[in-house]
């Protein structure tokens, strides 16, 4: 259930890994919903044709220095992100990388899942922590983490079943923990928080080799970041409901 536009024409969110694909398509539905978005992103060139591009179409966007693995350049966007509204009622913890090159278990450079669990792992520790005072400031806060099915455990182990590469698939079962980490200790709060899988969808992070648009990815963050009070968290999604943990 997503609340009005009536009612989010005030809400801030601050969507990470937002100038392209996924995370461009979660700012600019938030954006046609009547949401201020910022966008998160290291590049400023594309950071600010993104927000341009927003802006063109009817959105309320600004631009958000960040990059997810450095404290200074997170603890500066919260900063922003403070001055800019004095609370956040929803933050999309989208930015992620593969690592990168061949990842088999038994010949994968460790410095691929170093790679991997930093941006998509203790970014996500990073940048929540940093922006949690200004989530308490809102009536309903919500937080939304983008995960992946290959990083269910339960998909995993299925027979016939791919694995998924082994820097980015445990990085994302580690994100599905956190998430559920998180969700008990803010259990006795009015903050909502849950991963969601955007599908197999095509971006440059799979060489655009996935079978749905970004719109499409987007669409599941979107609900969650928009879900009423009585909504779920510590919960795991896509498109057609629950996913196995």
């Amino acid at each position: 259930m997503s609340e009005t536009n009536t009612v989010n024409h005030h809400k801030v969110a601050l969507v990470t890994g937002a100038n392209k694909g996924i995370g461009y398509e979660i700012a600019a539905g938030l954006g046609a919903l009547g949401w201020s978005v910022g966008i998160g992103a290291r590049n400023e060139e594309r950071r600010e044709a993104a927000v341009d591009k927003l802006r063109a179409a009817g959105a309320d966007a600004f631009g958000v220095p960040l990059d997810v693995t450095d404290d200074a350049s997170v603890i500066a966007a919260a900063r922003l992100m403070e001055e800019r509204a004095g609370r956040r009622d929803a933050l999309v913890n989208n930015a992620g990388i593969t690592g990168g090159g061949p990842q088999e278990p038994t010949t994968v450079d460790v410095n691929r899942v170093r790679a991997a669990v930093e941006t998509n792992v203790i970014g996500v520790i990073r940048v929540t922590n940093a922006l949690l005072p200004l989530l308490r400031r809102s009536p309903s806060p919500r937080i939304v983490n983008v995960s992946s099915s290959v990083g269910s455990l339960t998909l995993q182990t299925t027979p016939g079943a791919e694995t998924g590469p082994i820097a980015y698939a445990p990085s994302k079962t580690f994100l599905n923990a956190v998430t559920v980490q998180y969700a008990k200790e803010l259990a006795d709060t009015h903050i909502l928080i849950n991963a969601v899988c955007p599908g197999f969808t095509a971006t440059d992070l799979n060489g655009f080799r996935g079978v749905r648009t970004p719109q499409q990815g987007a669409a599941a963050a979107i609900r969650l970041a928009t879900v009423s009070a009585d909504g779920p968290t510590g919960c795991f999604f896509d498109d057609e409901g629950e996913v196995p943990w």
